[in-house]
């Protein structure tokens, strides 16, 4: 299957208006899209099939709990299939079979260990503040977040230990990504780093191919023979556009 990779657009406040890449099968927004929601507009009538995996920006100034629901039935409205801890099967060009497994994958913040959890939560409070998110009418804070990722992580190690059944190849899809290798390489190993990266490295190998967003930095490697890949757009204005391939096509 060939896919068109597309994520952290953030047509809230960025002038850009995507294209289809041409032989496509598949178009994959990996979440951060527009905080506003306005932007999925650009994909109604998409001349593929379109998946959207939620970015946190899409819960910015919301209520977690009625902003999943909403988010769901605009994009169906738009003919966009938005998945969040579901797994579908969709057949491609060659007749192959190909799963694709799906969740936003919040931060749990054990990226560097148990024993910094702590100190990467206090770091990841000044990420919480600029979303104003609540989830049930409470602060959508660092240990709301925990939450909300550990149950994305219990799912998605289940599904992807799953025994191979009526699929040839594995597409996992998350916003955050799963692994330190992803960190933006402009902060490295930093507290705030346990933000956006997610220490699910021994999932990665259960994938053919993993693909993710959150950090605005481009990244393309392998772990074992999984290739993971991001290929966020971010801030033109802070020279995070640069590397962007907004017709980036994987092939699984």
């Amino acid at each position: 299957m060939r896919l068109q990779l597309l994520s952290d657009l953030h047509l809230e406040t960025e002038l850009y208006v995507p294209t289809p890449a041409l032989d496509a099968e598949l178009l994959v927004l990996a979440g951060d899209i527009d905080s506003s929601w306005a932007g999925l507009d650009l994909f109604r009538g998409w001349p593929v099939p379109v998946l959207f995996v939620a970015g946190n920006h899409e819960f910015d100034d919301r209520e977690i709990t009625d902003a999943w629901p909403a988010l769901r039935s605009r994009c169906e409205r738009l003919g966009i299939r938005m998945l969040e801890r579901e797994s579908v099967v969709l057949p491609d060009a060659a007749g192959r079979r190909i799963r694709v497994v799906a969740t936003t994958r919040w931060s749990d913040f054990d990226l560097f260990g148990a024993a910094q959890r702590e100190r990467a939560m206090r770091a990841a409070s000044y990420f919480m503040k600029i979303m104003r998110a609540t989830r049930d009418g409470r602060p959508f804070d660092a240990e709301a977040v925990r939450d909300e990722a550990l149950d994305c992580a219990a799912w998605l190690r289940n599904e992807l230990l799953q025994p191979q059944a009526d699929w040839d190849k594995t597409v996992v899809i998350t916003h955050f990504a799963p692994s330190l290798r992803s960190a933006d390489p402009r902060y490295g190993s930093q507290a705030g780093t346990a933000s956006f990266c997610n220490a699910d490295d021994e999932l990665i190998p259960l994938a053919d191919l993993w693909i993710h967003g959150h950090l605005h930095c481009q990244h393309d490697y392998l772990v074992g023979s999984t290739r993971v890949v991001c290929n966020s757009r971010g801030h033109e204005r802070k020279g995070e556009a640069l590397g962007h391939r907004p017709h980036l096509i994987l092939e699984v």
